[in-house]
């Protein structure tokens, strides 16, 4: 019988903070001691990840009934539940407070955390707008704490691979940004290859409640068009980078993607392809760590604990902000999303 062929390895991508010489890559191990606040689902999803990073320990849950905390406790295996968000904040046994709850009080609950002392990552959407952001920040700062948003999908191997590319110019200027999903998902891809322009021009399509449109141009006959499905539709949920010299393709699910394409034409164009013809393509593939089971099927979940793992290595180097999201890409994300709304809510038809 013929031997079976091995699986290829494993694609591996140094995180950017690594890469950039600001942490070091063993410092995963750092510890801290993480508070949660909340108890829905996504902090279900949060605690199964994050216990799985060598130096992260879940001692303690707060939310809006004690019997909430208790329930969620006993549950998920945290070490202490307790009666009120003010009394786990101040415990002193906690390092770092994960966010969880609604983002209408994302910044009630951080500058709580902040107040306290404590280090935050805080669930995107951080907050509605660039005034509230900028407030929390500002506390954070000024008790030296750590005010961490949450937008983990710039945290995925494939994300930060496709980021450098961008980056490294191996796809030329990038021209055109395509993405669906819900609106800080697909934004935040718009300013991963936009940097900090704003856009010219927005319009907005759809409805409210169903599937929508939003097209962004900006200085430089540059691009995005970008869609939010409502949850349950059947769509293509992948993003895409298009530019000058290529293209880069998230593959679905693209808010937490695990695999890219990169398509780059030959220098010299056959006289075939007309820009119908594909182009040579590599594709890189970043599995998901197999040792985490996630309680729900929800895609990806697994992928919280790159953002965990980022936030005990730039703890442990004495950071206050991750580079992957850092604090002036948040705000800068906060506010077009901010200027989207905008244009939205002044539709009638919308």
């Amino acid at each position: 019988m013929a031997k079976k062929s091995a699986p290829p390895p494993a694609q591996v991508f140094t995180p950017r903070d690594v890469s950039l010489g600001q942490t070091r890559a063993e410092n995963v191990a750092f510890p801290l001691r993480w508070g949660i606040i909340g108890t829905g689902e996504i902090s279900r999803q949060f605690v199964a990840a994050a216990r799985e990073c060598a130096g992260a320990t879940i001692v303690g849950v707060s939310s809006r009934t004690a019997e909430n905390a208790y329930a969620f406790a006993k549950a998920h295996g945290v070490e202490k539940a307790y009666d009120s968000y003010e009394e786990m904040v101040s415990a002193p046994d906690i390092d770092i407070v994960y966010i969880g709850t609604p983002g209408e009080v994302h910044k009630e609950h951080s500058l709580m955390a902040i107040e306290a002392g404590k280090h935050v990552l805080c669930e995107k959407e951080l907050t509605n707008g660039v005034a509230d952001a900028e407030e929390m920040y500002t506390a954070a700062a000024k008790h030296n704490v750590m005010l961490q948003d949450g937008v983990w999908t710039r945290f995925f191997p494939a994300l930060e691979h496709a980021r450098y590319l961008i980056e490294e110019g191996a796809i030329g200027d990038v021209v055109m940004v395509q993405s669906a999903f819900s609106t800080v998902y697909t934004l935040q891809a718009v300013t991963l290859a936009y940097g900090d322009a704003k856009p010219t021009n927005i319009q907005v399509g759809g409805s409210r409640g169903g599937a929508g449109g939003v097209m962004l141009d900006f200085e430089d006959d540059r691009f995005a068009f970008v869609t939010s499905v409502a949850f349950g539709s059947e769509f293509s949920e992948v993003t895409e980078f298009v530019g000058s010299k290529g293209r880069i393709t998230l593959e679905e699910p693209g808010h937490c993607p695990t695999a890219l394409t990169v398509r780059i034409p030959p220098a010299v164009p056959s006289r075939y392809m007309n820009g119908n013809t594909p182009s040579p393509l590599q594709r890189f593939e970043y599995p998901l760590p197999d040792s985490i089971r996630m309680p729900q099927p929800f895609p990806n979940q697994q992928g919280f604990i790159y953002m965990v793992e980022a936030i005990h290595r730039c703890l442990a180097a004495g950071l206050r902000e991750c580079p992957q999201f850092n604090k002036a890409e948040s705000l800068h994300l906060i506010g077009m999303i901010e200027a989207v709304n905008n244009v939205r809510d002044a539709n009638p038809n919308f």
